[in-house]
């Protein structure tokens, strides 16, 4: 290795592999540049910039856990130390993966999907509408009340916010329609 001292009172170290470190005159900021492109930096504040070349993304790592990636699709990943990710899509798609395996996207449109760890599903439109999808059924909520569930068997049922009930069997066939 070659070390040299600038009269800045920077040290700069060059490796046999091509590879630099420099040394801030206060010692309190370090680069180190590797031959294949790659970047890291231990910045005063004790974060940990790595700049992966290939894949042209940056992985910050601060002192107290989290750590970010920004892809150059401008996606952006925080882990957090509780084991929460928060990943915002280049379309400002914003979703939420918690560590007891419940999930949170939030679209630009206004709509809010909710996935349980046990895999059910809560959908929420712009407009007032609601989904829940089960193992069981399949349901959707309209704004005016009215409600109409599909079931894992096929059947239908359809109640109104007129209190009108509308059942189906498999095939489509009305078998009730209570009015």
């Amino acid at each position: 290795k070659v070390e040299e001292v600038l009269t800045d009172g920077r040290r700069i170290i060059t490796f046999r592999n091509g590879t630099k470190k420099e040394i801030s005159a206060d010692k309190r900021m370090t680069t180190i540049s590797f031959s294949n492109g790659d970047v890291k930096r231990i910045m005063p504040d004790q974060r940990v910039i790595y700049y992966y070349a290939d894949a042209q993304t940056t992985h910050t790592a601060y002192p107290d856990g989290l750590e970010v990636l920004q892809f150059p699709n401008n996606q952006i990943e925080k882990h957090y130390p509780d084991g929460t990710q928060e990943i915002v899509f280049p379309d400002h798609t914003v979703k939420h993966l918690y560590s007891d395996g419940f999930k949170e996207t939030f679209f630009p449109d206004g709509t809010v999907v909710k996935v349980e760890k046990n895999g059910d599903k809560i959908v929420v439109f712009s407009n007032g509408q609601k989904e829940i999808h089960t193992v069981q059924f399949k349901r959707r909520e309209y704004p005016d009340g009215t409600v109409k569930t599909v079931y894992c068997d096929g059947r239908q049922e359809t109640k109104y916010s007129t209190r009108r009930v509308r059942i189906k069997d498999e095939e489509g066939n009305t078998i009730l329609d209570k009015k």
